[in-house]
């Protein structure tokens, strides 16, 4: 009989080979850390090369066996060669976390098809594309795998009237969570668990401008009274999705949002 795991052992995640997308800042850079400091092998990816290699030298000077390669999540055609490029250096890729992302804020009725399309491009079709490579030459032969779509609490909800006009971000992170459950159950039986994480607030690059714009209101809304740190906050969750200790989790979106969607 093999023996039980340990608590400590269902987060271990030494001889794991991670991929994070957007992984040079913020919210991606946390997970990385995170995942290495478990015991992981971290590929990280952005589409600055300045920002990647400070976020590589930073990782492995905390000790963390780290790939980085710049790419561009949006272009399709990157996918694959990305694949090929991490895995003949680190090995088959067990954990994807797709967390690169682009945002556009605009009044709907004035957002021109480009700009709409560039949020699509990186936030889903770029996505899916990583997501279907990855899949296909990493975790379905092997049976093994978890996928954790980056989203957000936007995918779950809309912004209130004359908060942020960003409709193509809400469709994206909505179409991401819907796309983890329609993966995880077509995925589930060939060993490949697939979630979402939907942080609310948390201080990034990304978020800094409405925040500092809204920060009395937004902070009101929430039970914890306060944005979510990124240092801190983003580290447990994601490592539960992708270690041992989520075996049976899949399908699902983990909220990180300090209440938010409580009282909503």
């Amino acid at each position: 009989m093999p023996s039980e795991p340990t608590v400590p052992g269902l987060f271990d995640m030494t001889g794991k080979v991670c991929l994070v997308t957007g992984g040079s800042r913020g919210i991606g850079f946390a997970i990385a850390k995170a995942l290495g400091e478990a015991g992981a092998r971290v590929a990280i990816t952005a589409r600055k090369a300045d920002e990647l290699e400070h976020a590589q030298a930073e990782l492995c000077a905390r000790g963390i066996d780290t790939f980085a390669c710049q790419n561009d999540v949006g272009c399709e055609a990157e996918a694959a060669p990305l694949v090929t490029q991490v895995a003949d250096a680190l090995g088959p890729i067990d954990v994807l976390v797709n967390n690169a992302g682009a945002t556009w804020g605009e009044a709907a009725e004035t957002v021109v098809m480009d700009r709409w399309r560039k949020v699509i491009d990186v936030n889903l079709n770029g996505t899916w594309a990583l997501t279907q490579a990855v899949a296909t030459h990493c975790m379905l032969p092997r049976t093994t795998g978890s996928v954790i779509m980056v989203a957000s609490v936007g995918g779950l909800f809309a912004q209130p009237p004359g908060a942020a006009q960003t409709a193509a971000y809400h469709a994206s992170k909505a179409a991401q969570i819907n796309l983890a459950r329609a993966l995880a159950a077509e995925w589930g039986g060939r060993g490949v668990r697939v979630n979402a994480l939907a942080p609310g607030w948390f201080e990034t690059r990304m978020t800094q401008a409405t925040l500092d714009a809204t920060r009395e209101e937004q902070t009101a809304r929430l039970p914890l009274g306060r944005f979510g740190d990124v240092a801190t906050d983003i580290a447990g969750p994601a490592l539960f999705l992708a270690s041992e200790a989520s075996r049976y989790v899949t399908g699902h979106a983990l909220v990180v949002d300090g209440g938010m969607t409580a009282v909503l």
